[in-house]
């Protein structure tokens, strides 16, 4: 499924920023690399991404917060 992020599920994506939504556990993901599980609506204008770990957590971001790994 590609979606207009550019990015499709199960590509592996790296998180290069992070908005304003901060947690200790959210910030550890900064520079993380992940894979894709699936895509959502995030505010009702925008499309957010589902992000799983190697250690097996999960989280949504913007697509203006991940970076596709080549």
């Amino acid at each position: 499924m590609l979606v207009n992020l550019g990015m499709e599920i199960g590509q592996k994506v790296k998180v290069i920023r992070l908005r304003d939504r901060v947690s200790g556990q959210l910030v550890d993901k900064l520079g993380k690399e992940g894979t894709i599980k699936e895509f959502k609506m995030t505010d009702g204008s925008g499309i957010g991404a589902v992000v799983e770990f190697a250690d097996k957590t999960a989280t949504w971001f913007f697509g203006d917060e991940l970076k596709p790994v080549e």
